[in-house]
């Protein structure tokens, strides 16, 4: 691990106890640090708490000002920190269930909530259970128990329809006009990837590793326009140019058809 982040990792586990106690049962690291695909100077930093019960809202705000970017700089683009109960995180409960969000860095838009209700619809609700799908699998952890010991997998019926939702909502943003490849188009098919990996073999990936083994595997219809698009995509990730909005979501709403049971 990089030592920069491993140093700031360690200084959030130590400002989290510090404000917990003992009420903080582990810390674990997600996204693409848990998935082993962290790039510096791109990905963000992704970390779940476990409180042994519910925080109150004196404790939230203590344990935002000691973790935002101001007071505890983060070296990557930004922080994503998710809080949970571990009621919640052993229930393998599809709904947001936080005590705390904290998105926080030099290059992220800072944003608290503290409490699920407070989120806007419109931002989603599927993030986070499929974010606790992740950890089950992948958690790296910093603090606290071995990570299959406090998060739960969804249940086949509740991934499956997170997965519909999370395509639904990308498929929701605008497309840029044109036939110009467009900037961040390659996040929405990698992420559409590893969206059908995991709906095919039961396994998350980080998103380059998904598009690679849909490349791979060559089965299906993962072969001419739609490999185009996934070349692309991962090229992108290397300094190339990303696929135009057409094709990105031309490709999402081909895996959102096949998760959902309707293929061409």
């Amino acid at each position: 691990m990089d030592s920069d982040l491993q140093r700031y990792l360690d200084e959030l586990v130590d400002a989290a106890r510090d404000v917990l106690g003992d009420d903080l049962v582990g810390a674990y690291a997600a996204g693409s640090v848990g998935l082993g695909a962290y790039q510096p100077g791109r990905s963000d930093v992704d970390v779940a708490l476990v409180s042994a019960g519910p925080l109150t809202e004196a404790t939230k705000r203590a344990l935002v000002q000691r973790l935002r970017h101001e007071a505890l700089p983060c070296p990557a683009r930004g922080l994503e920190l998710v809080v949970y109960q571990r009621a919640v995180a052993t229930a393998g409960t599809p709904e947001p269930g936080f005590e705390v969000e904290l998105n926080t860095g030099p290059e992220m838009s800072f944003r608290r909530t503290l409490d699920p209700a407070d989120r806007p619809e419109a931002d989603g609700r599927f993030w986070y259970g499929l974010d606790r799908s992740i950890l089950h699998q992948s958690g790296l952890p910093l603090f606290g128990p071995p990570v299959g010991e406090v998060f739960a997998d969804l249940a086949p019926t509740d991934l499956r329809r997170l997965l519909i939702e999370a395509l639904s909502w990308w498929l929701a943003l605008p497309t840029p006009p044109g036939d110009e490849p467009a900037p961040g188009a390659e996040d929405a098919v990698l992420g559409a990837c590893r969206s059908l990996v995991r709906h095919r073999d039961g396994v998350w990936l980080a998103k380059v590793a998904a598009g690679q083994r849909l490349l791979d595997t060559g089965d299906r219809a993962d072969t001419g326009d739609r490999a185009d698009v996934i070349r692309q995509a991962v090229a992108a990730r290397h300094g190339g140019s990303p696929p135009t909005g057409a094709h990105a979501r031309a490709f999402q709403e081909w895996v959102r058809a096949e998760i959902a049971g309707q293929p061409e």
